[in-house]
This record gives C-alpha cells, structure tokens and sequence, in this order.
C-alpha cells in the first residue's frame, strides 16, 4: 500500500472537554491517553494493508499470539510540539521511521516504509491535536509499536504483525524536579552485548534493565547508567538516555553507537548543535574511573544525558557502591542549559530551524 489519508472512524465516546482539561492540567508522562489510535496490518502473503485511525482501546489477542511468547516486538517515541504560531509539528520523524526500520530488521520483522510512519504520526496528531497540555514543556508524545501478531507456538519469525501508534499528553519527565539528576552506577547488570539488539528500540532492553533501575531508585536515585559487558568499565548509556560529557578544555565527549547503544535522535541534534556553537565533540569510549578522577579534580565540569522523553537533563552526581562523587557544583551547567534551550527553540518554533528539522503536521 502507498501513503496517503487512512480511513479515519471516530471515537464515539470520547473524553468530554471538563475532564479533558482536568487530565491536561497535570499530565505527567505516559499516563494521559488521546481518543484514537492508528492501526495497520501486515501478512507475508498481503504486505501492509487496512491503514486506518481509530478510537483508542483494549486489544483482543490469542493466548498463543507470537509476541507473548517469542518476544518480536519494537518502538519508538517522538513528540508533537505546538509552534508559536499555533500549529502543530514533528521533530525529525523521518529519523525515527529509519531507526524503526532498523529495529525491524534486527528483530527479523517486516521493515515499515517511511511514507507510512510518517502519515501514521501526522494523521492523529491532526485528529487528536486538541490533546496538547498548556503546561509548559508540554508535547503530545507518539508511540509508534509493531508486535508479531500471528498465533502460533514456535522459534521463528511470525507471518502476521500489527502496527500501531498510540498518543499521550505530556508534561515533564523526571517528577523530583531538582535542577540536576542522580545517577547510580550498575555494577551487576548489563543493558547489552556486542552482536546483542542494543542499537534496536526493542522492549526486551527496556525489560532487562528494570532491576537496575529498581536499585537506582532504592539508593536515592533517577537513573542508572550501564558499563560495558566485556570490561564492565566503559559507560554506554542510561536506561533510556545517552550520555554527554563536558570538560574543561571544550571538548565534549559522548559514547560512540557501536552495536549496543541506541543511535539518538537527541543525541545526534546536540552533537551538530555542539559543533555549531564551536564545541570540540567526539564520540570515544570514557570510563568509569575517568569520570570519577575527572569530576574529583575538576577536569570535567558538566554531564548532561538526552533523550526524546527528557530531552536535555544535567547530570549533578554519580553514586555506587564503591562511592559518590558531584558533578561541577551538582547542579546544571551552563553549556548543558545553553545547548538545551537551543534544541527546545527550534522544536517549538522559536529559532530558526537552519536543518529543517521541524517537521509542520499537514
């Protein structure tokens, strides 16, 4: 099938416009649903067909439907922004329907087009774009999923999948709302492995690294970091975030993407943002141990990690069994604030946009 307008059935009993307004006060993160969904099916037999737009609810599944059992399933997340002038808008979602189209393969799954991600994302934002939160830093947030939707018991790809994409208004992220984050170090648990799915957007990374995030948050922390699975002394990432450093000279360092860390789309904006504002950037490995020396003797002045759902969010300290240290004064930095302002700028239409980033919803 081609991309053009899908079929679109309204959700007869929508929220009312009171109660709506109640949820869009205080939104939160990933718990305040639109009224529709979009949905499309693929079989090896048909390809993609019967695109359409919704309303949002239940799915019915066979006990024995492959996603359950084997585990083939992926996703994404990207935000619809309000503009200045009111209207609505994407960041970089073509960048997000490559990556998807990445996990697919990883995952042995069908590889989406491009075309229809992006109507897909643009068609309910357009239908359900009175969801936006007047708060501020608010975004409509897309989750854009594919599961092996065939019923059948057996280790292999499924025949069948279906696709979806679901939308939540959203408020910040992190609820401590200090000016910087915690972080605690995973000394036992590894969120990846060379020739692992670490680069795909799949749950099962997300899953595996829930007992590490229960630690972090059992030791006063927002969110932990995993090392390497080799040495276990190389910093990759956070449980959903990369990670920045920022040292005294101007050179900014992130982990490189090499196989097991997820290629962000925050992550590469900030590296060519970085650069722009004369930031000496470099994607090399950085170790535990230098991160601890280095903040200890002043070297590294700030850490910041990103990602679509934080966006740009200081790193003040770092803990672990074996010690703490802070980060520069603990609190945000002024080139982690500074690079932070000027992605928001442009994702909400109050810079200009030289890369053509902002994507208008049509």
């Amino acid at each position: 099938m081609t991309a053009g307008a899908f079929p679109f059935e309204a959700n007869p009993n929508p929220i009312d416009a009171a109660r709506r307004a109640e949820l869009l006060a205080d939104p939160g993160f990933g718990r305040v649903f639109t009224d529709h969904m979009v949905t499309i099916r693929y079989s090896d037999d048909k390809g993609w067909y019967d695109a359409k737009v919704g309303p949002r609810g239940p799915l019915t599944l066979d006990p024995a439907t492959a996603v359950l059992h084997y585990a083939q399933e992926i996703f994404e997340g990207l935000k619809a922004y309000r503009l200045a002038d009111g209207s609505m808008a994407l960041f970089r979602p073509e960048q997000n329907a490559r990556r998807f189209q990445r996990s697919a393969k990883r995952l042995a799954m069908p590889e989406l087009p491009e075309e229809l991600f992006l109507q897909s994302c643009h068609q309910l934002i357009e239908v359900d774009q009175i969801w936006f939160p007047p708060v501020e830093g608010g975004s409509i947030y897309l989750r854009p999923f594919m599961i092996a939707s065939e019923v059948f018991l057996g280790v292999k790809p499924s025949a069948e999948y279906l696709y979806m994409v679901i939308a939540s208004a959203a408020g910040n992220y992190f609820k401590s709302g200090a000016p910087a984050i915690k972080i605690w170090v995973s000394e036992h648990y590894t969120r990846a492995a060379p020739g692992g799915t670490g680069a795909a957007k799949c749950g099962g990374n997300y899953a595996s690294s829930l007992v590490a995030q229960s630690e972090a948050i059992h030791n006063g922390c927002d969110q932990v970091v995993f090392l390497d699975a080799a040495e276990h002394r190389w910093i990759e990432e956070l449980g959903g975030m990369n990670l920045f450093f920022l040292f005294d000279d101007g050179t900014l360092i992130t982990p490189p993407t090499d196989g097991t860390i997820l290629e962000g789309i925050t992550r590469e904006s900030i590296i060519i943002l970085a650069r722009e504002q004369g930031l000496d950037v470099r994607e090399e490995r950085y170790a535990i141990d230098q991160w601890r020396d280095d903040a200890t003797s002043g070297k590294l002045v700030e850490a910041f990690a990103c990602g679509t759902a934080a966006v740009v969010t200081p790193v003040g300290s770092v803990h672990s069994q074996s010690g703490s240290f802070t980060i520069g004064a603990g609190g945000p930095g002024q080139i982690t604030q500074q690079l932070r302002a000027k992605l928001v700028d442009i994702q909400r239409g109050t810079a200009p946009d030289p890369h053509g980033w902002v994507q208008p919803v049509i």
